[in-house]
């Protein structure tokens, strides 16, 4: 081979057995290496020690790898314990003739976390890292990675891949994260973060994404704005939450929020800012399920119970969703047996102002709702303070509180009052014929206490009214039912041409023990007037009144009675003979009747009961 070629074939081959020595991991006294870097680690107040071996490699950056490794702060506090740790010396330290760490990669390692409020472990090294990250693009490590980490503390986190990156040509840094948290699977990224910004204790843009979810993500947060170190760590921005299950979510975390129990499906987003615990929302959007709300709010983080203070409104509310939980609580046995203590349902603190243009509960459709909610002290308040009902105007207040003798019994008291609604298109809201027209209004006032449904039932007490002026009853004539003497004309309630017009109708119920008597009950009518005298049982679900239909002729003459007894479902109606003795007003229950009464010529059809005065 002639010579100029041999001398570039020995080069080539000089420089590749240089580079794969340069590649291979050469050992090293681990006390040698330990005092390598202990200046450079000293810096960050951190003490290193190790139990395994030290190697070396130069190429492609020089790399000092340790196993066996204990992390310690200043005052000798373990940080990180166990594992293999990785040293990327910095070359441009090197060139300048000293030791530097470029970036650092431990594996398989535990981190010992702050345990409790006054553990400032991590506190000093925390504070020189942020001292040197002033210092310019060489005063901090270029790149930190955790694979398979461990944290203990307050905290606790599992299989923790982290990879911080923090180049030396760039003023922003990153981080991707994977761990396991409480079970779920967790992915965070954070990027555009301008760490020396951040230290010095100016702003720095940052954005910010957390999705969580073991086999599908069940909750995502999204966060775009500033942050900023004073007094704290303060942050501004537009963000956004959405998570299917809000409960297990803020239980996580040890919190707890007023009415959690109802409200599952969950999305926030909107402008924000922090300080400290609390997060101000001047401008918010909540979807609640297929709800969507507008408004502004507050809330605080400070204790276990979260406060919120919130205005929202919407063009359209469909509120049926949002209480069906509670609806198949109360079905749950029938009902009876749902207890109704508060304890799930207080466990924050809530004010809570809401409107709507429109609102739909079920079959029955609201508008201009004007409402609130209120949440304190174990107790919960529903106001409806305005709410347009078919033409007229709905009010109420539902006030539930805990007992003092028993956290677990409830104490009920409802309040209602209703103008000038359209009681006929009310009727076919709720899928009933409507049997009555006019305009109605009507009040009520009841109160009770107990551990379950049952028990409310069985103590309710109270009174409630309605009246109708200039009003009709449809598909009866009750004047020709006084012409046949309490009979009704072959095929009348199936045309339904019946009408009987009147000028008032009122019925007033007083409760008692779950009881309801028929106070007062009239219709006057131009060519006749009727009363109704009995009651009914909330408990046992039935019926047992008298009515009575009069003339009102010059010459009025006794007009005939009519019995009502039997279960709601199943009203029985029968007219009565003139030798009967009367039915005493305070006579609640209702012996069934036989078939064969109910056969007789003198009852009138069944059709009949929803039509009776």
């Amino acid at each position: 081979m002639s010579p100029h070629r041999l001398i570039p074939a020995l080069a080539a081959a000089a420089l590749a057995l240089g580079c794969t020595a340069g590649a291979m991991p050469w050992s090293i006294g681990t006390d040698t290496a330990l005092r390598l870097v202990s200046a450079d680690l000293d810096a960050y107040g951190l003490g290193l020690a190790a139990q395994g071996p030290a190697t070396v490699r130069l190429l492609p950056l020089p790399r000092l790898d340790l196993r066996g490794v204990r992390l310690s702060e200043t005052a000798g506090q373990p940080l990180a314990e166990g594992g293999r740790l990785s040293l990327v010396l910095d070359p441009f330290a090197l060139l300048g003739g000293r030791l530097g760490i470029g970036s650092l990669s431990l594996d398989d390692a535990r981190l010992h976390l702050p345990g409790s409020a006054d553990d400032a472990r991590w506190a000093g090294p925390l504070r020189r890292l942020a001292e040197r990250s002033r210092g310019g693009w060489g005063g901090h490590p270029h790149r930190i990675v955790l694979h398979r980490a461990t944290l203990d503390g307050r905290v606790v986190l599992r299989d923790l891949d982290l990879d911080i990156a923090w180049p030396a040509w760039r003023a922003a840094a990153e981080a991707q994260a994977r761990f396991t948290w409480k079970g779920e699977a967790v992915r965070l990224g954070l990027t555009d973060l301008h760490p020396a910004a951040l230290a010095a204790g100016d702003l720095s843009p940052f954005s910010a994404r957390l999705v969580w979810g073991t086999s599908s993500p069940s909750g995502t947060l999204s966060a775009d704005g500033q942050a900023r170190f004073a007094d704290g760590l303060r942050l501004a921005g537009e963000g956004r939450l959405e998570t299917r299950a809000l409960p297990r979510l803020l239980a996580a975390f040890g919190h707890d929020a007023a009415l959690l129990p109802l409200v599952q499906n969950f999305a926030l987003e909107g402008r924000f800012e922090t300080e400290g615990p609390a997060v101000m929302l001047p401008r918010l959007r909540v979807s609640l399920g297929q709800n969507g709300l507008d408004g502004a709010g507050a809330a605080n983080f400070a204790q276990a119970r979260i406060a919120v203070q919130a205005t929202l409104a919407a063009e359209s509310l469909d509120l049926g969703p949002l209480v069906a939980p509670l609806t198949a609580a109360l079905e749950s046995d029938g009902g009876a047996g749902a207890a109704v203590a508060l304890a799930p349902y207080t466990g924050g603190d809530l004010d809570l102002r809401l409107s709507a243009a429109a609102a739909r509960l079920g079959p029955v459709a609201l508008e201009d709702v004007a409402a609130s909610v209120l949440v304190r002290d174990g107790a919960v308040e529903l106001a409806l303070n305005r709410a347009g009902l078919q033409g007229g105007t709905l009010k109420g207040r539902v006030a539930l509180a805990p007992t003092e003798a028993d956290p677990a019994e409830t104490e009920l008291k409802v309040q209602g009052a209703l103008d000038q609604a359209d009681l006929g298109a009310l009727l076919a809201d709720l899928g009933a014929a409507r049997w009555v027209q006019g305009s109605g209004q009507g009040h009520l006032a009841l109160e009770s206490r107990g551990r379950d449904l049952a028990a409310l039932v069985a103590r309710l007490s109270g009174r409630a009214a309605v009246s109708v002026d200039r009003g009709t009853l449809v598909g009866l004539d009750l004047a020709d039912v006084i012409q046949r003497n309490g009979g009704v004309a072959a095929g009348a309630l199936a045309r339904r041409n019946g009408r009987t017009p009147f000028e008032r109708a009122s019925l007033s119920v007083r409760f008692a023990d779950g009881a309801g008597e028929f106070a007062e009950g009239a219709l006057q009518a131009p060519s006749l007037s009727a009363s109704l005298r009995g009651g009914f049982s909330l408990a046992d679900r039935t019926l047992r009144a008298r009515a009575e239909l009069s003339p009102r002729a010059a010459v009025a003459r006794p007009g005939p009675l009519f019995d009502l007894a039997g279960p709601w479902d199943d009203v029985a109606v029968r007219a009565l003979r003139g030798d009967e003795p009367d039915l005493p007003a305070s006579a609640l229950a209702a012996e069934p009747k036989s078939t064969e009464s109910l056969r007789s010529p003198a009852l009138l059809p069944a059709r009949a009961r929803a039509y009776a005065p």
